[in-house]
């Protein structure tokens, strides 16, 4: 059973003052509207309804968080030695570029996700999730952009991987693979990103995404009291 499956709803927000002060690592879940990302989350987390996975893109507005460890948010609120537990934050930012969404609301959603991608110091990795037949929109690149002068790892996850033949699969793949590689830091070292192939539905690249994911979080490592007591 994977760690993950210990999520659960911690809280939301709608500006950065809310944010979490917890000192715990975090790893946020970007793409656009209908990329497949609620959907994502869910798979990884095996449980149904844990990101609002809406048929209405758009609709996730707000930074939502997840806890791993620790307990449900009644529990978190009223307990700080459950808080204590918590290891690790997993973040599902709102998706963007849903044309319909008001102009004031997306401008909220650009700033709110630029500034928090940007100065986020317990943000310890990107999972830009895009849709394999359409990746690297202008909006995804954007993402990039602001995360990348971070430093810190991104890993992209091609969803809906089963709406492609064996063929434009490995296409897709070796395209953001060679996208990634274009990102380089000021001595020409390329950045920490990787990418897969992913599909929920065909529960493809289900394992590797969740490796990865507990690797970039530090979870793959035994609390030191389990270290101790296996030594023992």
């Amino acid at each position: 059973m994977s760690i993950l499956w210990q999520a659960r709803f911690f809280t939301t927000v709608n500006h950065l003052r809310n944010l979490p002060d917890l000192q715990v690592p975090e790893i946020a879940f970007a793409g656009r509207s209908n990329a497949g990302k609620s959907t994502a989350i869910n798979t990884l987390c095996n449980q149904k309804k844990l990101a609002f996975a809406s048929k209405t893109p758009g609709r996730t507005q707000h930074i939502n968080y997840f806890s791993i460890g620790g307990a449900h948010v009644a529990q978190h609120r009223k307990d700080p030695t459950i808080v204590e537990e918590i290891r690790a934050l997993l973040v599902d930012l709102p998706g963007y570029g849903y044309a319909e969404v008001p102009g004031a609301a997306k401008n909220h959603w650009n700033e709110l996700l630029g500034d928090y991608v940007k100065n986020r110091e317990q943000l310890s990795a990107l999972v830009l999730i895009m849709d394999a037949r359409r990746p690297f929109t202008d909006l995804d690149k954007q993402m990039l952009e602001w995360f990348a002068p971070t430093g810190r790892p991104v890993h992209c996850i091609l969803a809906k991987a089963d709406k492609l033949n064996r063929n434009d699969s490995t296409n897709a793949l070796r395209l953001t693979k060679s996208v990634l590689a274009s990102y380089v830091d000021e001595n020409g070292k390329p950045f920490p990103y990787t990418a897969q192939l992913f599909s929920a539905l065909k529960r493809v690249g289900l394992e590797e995404a969740d490796a990865k994911i507990q690797q970039l979080l530090g979870l793959d490592v035994l609390p030191q009291e389990t270290i101790v007591a296996v030594s023992e």
